[in-house]
């Protein structure tokens, strides 16, 4: 499991293309028969992916964590984006679907993915905070999502937001999570921006074309810097920087918080204007 600390926006702002990336972007998170972790020290966000293709690939123990077994103080949130698969726990085996989410709860001791078709295998993106409360494990298909379609074609971010670990949606101690789809034509995601001090953010970019690209904008409002990501890779987010973007086409990511509180809504605007 890769640690990474920290970084105050005086720092991101002197920082080249390169400390960027190594930094803030988290690549080659599916990896055949692989998990892929990436500790941040924004809020103790674990972030993953595990792409099961010839044989089941159990969730690890870190010493890192100072642990018995890795969900022994901590929750999960893990959304598919690939073909159908199955997590299993030693209490329940859960099916999931292309979008579907499962959250597993504080003291889960064993997890294990699978795919149900090697040559269509399940992509499991994987978000884990520390955690104070037990809560139930518990799925949640697209469908149960409650989509909300916001934005317009005039503007370029015309999309459909899936919730999914939320206050009013799958309880968790901090974890929010869910996805955005952008509409064919459109290519701007989180405008107008936003800041949310009291809790970091990660986004995972997911069905980007092989032969395009987003530029994920990040930073202070009047520091503004670009991380170019491709498909399957994530950005991290710091509490105090922007997050959005705009792709060379239309796609899809999932979003997720940890911090001070579950509120979807709580956001500091910054109008496009004052952006620099």
């Amino acid at each position: 499991m890769e640690v990474r600390f920290q970084n105050s926006p005086e720092a991101v702002a002197g920082m080249h293309t390169d400390e960027l990336r190594e930094h803030f972007l988290c690549k080659a998170l599916m990896q055949d028969d692989k998990i892929r972790l990436i500790y941040s020290h924004y809020d103790r966000v674990i972030i993953g992916g595990i792409k099961p293709v010839t044989a089941a690939v159990a969730l690890p123990n870190h010493p890192e964590l100072k642990a018995d077994y890795f969900l022994q103080r901590r929750e999960a949130g893990i959304i598919n984006v690939g073909g159908t698969g199955e997590i299993i726990t030693e209490d329940n085996t859960f099916t999931l679907n292309k979008l579907d989410c499962l959250y597993l709860g504080k003291e889960t001791k064993t997890v294990t993915f699978k795919s149900y078709d090697q040559s269509n295998p399940a992509l499991f993106y994987f978000l884990s905070a520390p955690a104070h409360h037990k809560y139930a494990s518990l799925k949640m298909t697209k469908e149960e999502a409650a989509p909300v379609s916001l934005g317009e074609q005039t503007t370029s971010n015309k999309r459909t937001i899936y919730k999914y670990i939320h206050n009013n949606g799958i309880p968790s101690c901090q974890l929010v999570m869910g996805l955005t789809i952008l509409e064919e034509g459109s290519v701007w995601n989180s405008v107008p921006p936003h800041t949310h001090t009291r809790r970091m953010e990660a986004y995972f970019y997911f069905d980007i074309p092989a032969s395009q690209r987003v530029f994920h904008c990040m930073g202070e409002p009047q520091q503004t810097r670009h991380v170019v990501v491709e498909n399957h890779e994530a950005i991290i987010s710091p509490p105090w920087s922007v997050h959005f973007g705009c792709g060379t086409s239309s796609y899809g990511f999932i979003w997720g918080m940890a911090g001070e509180n579950k509120e979807f809504t709580d956001m500091d605007g910054v109008p496009v204007a004052d952006l620099l």
